[in-house]
């Protein structure tokens, strides 16, 4: 039987701010950009989601429920640095660990208990540990699965430990609400209302058949997440097993709609230095790349082109990503967010070109020293001359992965 644990940092983002400026403790504090700024809410002080603010809600929004709250850009190199202490943390407890995201966690503890003692006792020294060496509070989960631990964390908030004992995770889950369940959104839990299920409990007593019948194969794993069981989508995968990112995106919403032709270039070739930056950090070299285009008004085109050769440089990205631009911008229209995304990843480089080996070798070397600069000392270090119209501050919910934390090859 599986001891597994779920950690997540307590209103993280905001209680890194609040190291640096204590003076913030205790106010609705809300990180992401100005509430006068198009963006959503990265994360939310407990004191303002008194007022109904929550993470995504629109930050103009945010600001009418609360306009005295502070608003803060945010501090992503800070986050990351403290997400790296939170993981040597759990890594010194046991060696599987999948960094969900930048403040949770999953572990497998199955047969640490000679070590950090029974589960319980294990997640109050862990807690303990945490605690002292980044002086920020967590929460921990423990069961017998990922699911039922994410959502006792949860539960255990803030600052708090909650065990659910083997044999007892259906029966603590039947009274929660359906909403509860990781992956089941306002549209499911909608769908869900409208059959009469409202509770887990409800969920647990429908039949399989029906499940699969009304919803494919997300209603077999809705069967198995009501039971407490760990069933569908990334929690198929075992702890630690490091799968691979299958893509990498940036995206960028601008302040203001734009049709400046230059800026919208600039943007473009930024998004494509950072896309490119994490996808040699996992080692990898991308055969497709995928322009993500979003007017005024919200309408919303992507355009996808293959390469001849899988490839790890810039260059050869910023030329695609630009044609594809040129190609489907329709001049003089407003922009309001422009993606970059490449997929389709091999870790083998293609064999050198007569015609342009000797190139690519002089952009890898210059890429590479690059790299461990903005990794020293941050991403707005060094730039092309072609993004420089580009640069933009990150917004904190841009800068944050979307896609769950792997470590990339060394």
């Amino acid at each position: 039987m599986k001891t597994i644990f779920h950690i997540d940092m307590d209103a993280f983002f905001v209680s890194v701010e609040e190291l640096l400026d204590p003076s913030l403790k205790g106010k609705p504090v809300i990180v992401g950009g100005k509430g006068t700024e198009r963006g959503v809410v990265s994360a939310a002080s407990y004191e303002a989601r008194k007022y109904g603010i929550h993470s995504a809600m629109p930050l103009r929004t945010a600001h009418q429920l609360c306009p005295h709250a502070i608003f803060l850009d945010g501090h992503m190199h800070l986050y990351k640095e403290y997400s790296d202490k939170v993981e040597t943390v759990l890594r010194s407890f046991s060696p599987l660990v999948d960094m969900a995201s930048i403040d949770e966690a999953y572990m497998d503890m199955t047969g640490c208990e000679r070590l950090w003692g029974p589960p319980l006792q294990a997640a109050h020294r862990l807690h303990e540990a945490i605690t002292a060496k980044t002086n920020l509070n967590s929460s921990i989960g423990i069961s017998t699965s990922r699911l039922v631990s994410k959502i006792a964390s949860d539960q255990a908030k803030r600052n708090g430990i909650l065990w659910i004992v083997p044999g007892t995770e259906a029966n603590w889950l039947a009274p929660l609400e359906v909403k509860r369940i990781p992956g089941v959104g306002k549209v499911t839990e909608k769908q869900l209302a409208t059959i009469g299920i409202k509770r887990i409990r409800d969920l647990a007593q429908l039949d399989e058949r029906f499940l699969l019948d009304r919803f494919g194969k997300w209603g077999l794993a809705l069967a198995g997440k009501a039971q407490g069981k760990d069933a569908g989508g990334w929690f198929d995968s075992e702890i630690g097993s490091n799968d691979d990112p299958k893509s990498i995106s940036h995206e960028h919403t601008f302040t203001e709609d734009t049709a400046d032709y230059k800026q919208l270039r600039a943007t473009l070739v930024r998004l494509c230095e950072k896309v490119m930056k994490r996808l040699r950090d996992h080692g990898f070299h991308a055969r497709t790349v995928q322009l993500k285009l979003r007017f005024e008004g919200f309408e919303t085109i992507t355009r996808a082109k293959s390469l001849g050769d899988p490839t790890d440089i810039d260059r050869d990205v910023i030329e695609a990503i630009l044609n594809l631009f040129d190609t489907n911008w329709p001049k003089g229209r407003k922009v309001r967010l422009l993606g970059v995304h490449v997929s389709q990843f091999t870790d083998q480089a293609p064999q050198p070109s007569l015609l342009t080996g000797e190139a690519d070798s002089k952009w890898r070397a210059a890429l590479k020293a690059t790299d461990k600069l903005k990794d020293k000392y941050g991403e707005g270090t060094l730039h092309l001359g072609g993004a420089l119209k580009g640069v933009y501050k990150d917004r904190v919910h841009e800068a944050a992965p979307k896609d769950p934390i792997k470590k990339p090859n060394q």
